[in-house]
């Protein structure tokens, strides 16, 4: 890219953000009329003081609706953002333009320095582009999350003070009612929903579709609790409410989980961004290298620097998605695209018929392998989608791999046209061995242009060069030595070209491609797995929470652990349908799914209460030995913490260490000791 191109690109940007800026300008000016004043004043019993600032997100969110790239991340932040603002569209749309517009501040001045930081690296500049949508998905992401631990952390406040309310009606929807109402935090919203389903003519099935919303599992827990005591009525334990009880409970569990997430937001808050950056200083290495060791030049500027960088590309590709996935800790529930691109691409028919073909048969072992992978993994996709992106990166890693194996032969040509390091040692070159070896390249240049792609002999060269001009009056050595270095040349530009080996390696990477969807969900699974201990002390929670309510069995119980679980869904979820055919049998083969003894304990007890005694006998430990479990699952939550964190930080510094250590160090030393062995080697000749 030539410097002149590269001032247009500057200047164009530069001007769109003064334009951008008069705009914000005149705009500010326009919200601050007279006119806008009265309206103001008439409507002030409705607005906030930052009106201004939401009339100018809610106008951007209706821009960002008529650009096809921003369109996609604005849906995305809306899907996730409706679940905690309930039925307010005006905050939706203000939080998801606001949230984007944060982005785009960070992300518009980044593709600047990129362009200025690679300007002469194509490759790199393109792949880095590439990488901001990463960078954009962090942002964007991070943003929601801290929304949703925000009105985690208003739980705290909206529990206390649905206690003090309780205390003053004794009923469960006046006080969530009478504190939604005085609340105008985002928790407000939740509560007034609620309410709603509370006084509902149909509650219990307006309460399931709340579940299917809710922002997280603690909201949930408080809904079917008020619920429950509403229906049952609330009994009096150990001389205080048992509904107050358990919302101290769910107090407890929210607590714990917010110290976790803290904690892991602390861990994890550069790794990401660790994990990215060393891409960035790539050419920045190289240009220190060269400048200098110049005798390092052929290494970064030939083939083999070319495939280190697109390692390095593709090593930080793979550790950014793998702490992305070890940190997530599944704080917000999102509501899935129902038409993405995978849909839309298997509805047609050809596409349809062809995935199919890949498709395991339903009943088989290899799609109840999937199938149980996914549920494993908790991903959301269909198997139909799941194969489409195995078929979409085979074919996109085939294509690219046939692209780089090209880029690999014309860098090695290059290389051969522009390389005046050839004979350079350790100690470098003065500037008139500079001058001579740059003629010297001119002259091999013109026999290269002349006789590549021809069938010519060492001796047929050599009797060109003598009857050249540029060798007339060259000693028989001079002409020798340089028939046998165009010769070289020759041969290495003929030998660039794509050969079967390649075409296999680039088979071999096209499968890794189809299979990587596989691997990631197996990854995913077994971060999942880590997390076991921490949701089977959810369920002791929900147990503690439900077995003094009267009416409440087993198969209650069943169903409530089934709402709230996640690695463990599956098998309650077979046991919940298979109850009533057996309530022994359906929880025998429970506990025969399952392997974590923890959880093996929980339904021997639930087996204990079918038969013989009543709940509260069956699991009278928890509530005797609560600050027992209650400390338990803090370390448990210390050890998550600490291997998830031992995790990340490798995965984190892999990219970093590899351009260090394989970029730099390594070519440094081997380069290095080539050429002192050549200059000793030539010092011994000499003597």
């Amino acid at each position: 890219m030539s410097n002149t191109f590269f001032y247009i690109i500057i200047g164009v940007a530069g001007l769109g953000l003064f334009g951008i800026m008069v705009w914000y300008f005149l705009l500010s000016r326009r919200l601050s009329s007279e006119d806008m004043k009265y309206i103001r004043e008439l409507k002030k019993d409705t607005e906030g003081a930052g009106f201004s600032l939401d009339v100018v997100y809610q106008k951007l969110y209706v821009f960002y609706t008529k650009i096809p790239f921003l369109k996609r991340y604005l849906a995305k932040l809306r899907r996730r953002l409706e679940i905690i603002n309930v039925e307010d569209e005006y905050l939706t749309r203000k939080q998801a333009s606001e949230y984007l517009s944060r982005a785009l501040l960070i992300i518009i001045p980044l593709t600047f320095l990129i362009v200025a930081l690679t300007k002469s690296n194509y490759l790199l500049m393109f792949i880095l582009l590439i990488f901001e949508i990463f960078i954009t998905e962090i942002i964007i992401e991070g943003s929601v999350d801290k929304l949703d631990n925000k009105i985690l952390k208003q739980q705290i406040d909206f529990f206390a003070e649905i206690r003090h309310a309780y205390h003053e009606t004794n009923m469960v929807e006046e006080a969530i009612y009478q504190v939604a109402q005085n609340d105008e935090k985002e928790i407000s919203l939740q509560a007034q929903k609620i309410y709603e389903i509370l006084i509902s003519d149909d509650p219990e099935t307006e309460l399931e579709k709340y579940y299917d919303i809710a922002p997280n599992s603690y909201l949930k827990e408080f809904a079917g609790i008020s619920y429950l005591t509403k229906e049952f009525g609330d009994r009096t334990v150990d001389g205080s409410s048992l509904y107050l009880k358990n919302v101290n409970n769910i107090t407890e569990e929210m607590q714990i989980e917010i110290l976790k997430r803290d904690k892991l937001n602390y861990v994890f808050q550069s790794l990401t961004i660790i994990a990215i950056l060393p891409v960035l200083f790539i050419d920045a290495i190289k240009n220190w290298s060269i400048s200098q060791f110049s005798f390092t030049s052929s290494f970064y500027n030939g083939k083999w620097g070319f495939v280190t960088q697109i390692l390095l590309l593709i090593i930080t590709a793979v550790c950014f998605v793998l702490v992305r996935k070890v940190k997530d800790n599944g704080s917000i529930q999102t509501i899935t695209n129902e038409n993405p691109w995978q849909r839309k691409l298997y509805d047609k028919p050809i596409i349809k018929k062809i995935v199919n073909l890949f498709v395991p048969k339903k009943g088989t072992k290899e799609y109840r392998k999937i199938v149980k992978l996914l549920k494993d993994a908790a991903s959301k996709q269909k198997m139909e989608w799941l194969f489409i992106n195995r078929m979409a990166m085979c074919i996109a890693v085939f294509f690219i791999s046939i692209f780089v194996f090209n880029q690999v032969h014309k860098v090695a040509i290059e290389l051969v046209y522009t390389d005046t390091t050839t004979n350079s040692s350790i100690i470098g070159m003065s500037q008139s061995e500079e001058e001579l070896a740059k003629k010297e390249l001119e002259s091999d240049n013109f026999f290269l242009d002349k006789y590549r792609g021809k069938k010519i002999t060492k001796e047929q060269l050599r009797i060109v060069l003598v009857n050249s001009v540029a060798y007339e009056n060259s000693t028989d050595e001079e002409i020798d030595e340089a028939t046998d270095r165009i010769y070289t040349k020759l041969q290495t530009i003929d030998n660039e070209y794509l050969q079967w080996l390649e075409l296999i390696l680039a088979i071999a990477f096209a499968y890794m491609g189809y299979m990587s969807p596989i691997w990631l969900l197996f990854f995913q699974a077994k971060m999942r797995q880590l997390e076991m201990e921490d949701e089977v002390m959810q369920f002791q929670t929900i147990i503690l929470m439900l077995m003094k309510i009267e009416r409440v069995n087993v198969e209650i119980i069943l169903e409530w652990l089934e709402r709230y679980a996640d690695i463990f869904k599956e098998p309650i979820t077979r046991c919940v349908n298979n109850y009533e055919s057996g309530a022994w049998e359906s929880l025998e083969q429970l506990k025969n799914d399952t392997t974590f003894p923890l959880f093996i304990r929980i339904v021997e007890s639930l087996q204990t209460a079918v038969e013989k005694i009543p709940i509260i006998q069956a699991f009278d430990e928890l509530d005797s030995e609560r600050d027992y479990y209650q400390e338990k699952r803090k370390q448990s939550n210390e050890r998550l913490i600490s291997r998830k964190a031992l995790i990340g930080k490798v995965i984190g510094f892999a990219p970093m260490v590899c351009l260090f250590v394989g970029y730099l160090i390594v070519p440094l030393v081997i380069i290095g000791l080539g050429s002192m062995t050549g200059v000793f080697s030539g010092m011994q000749a000499s003597i």
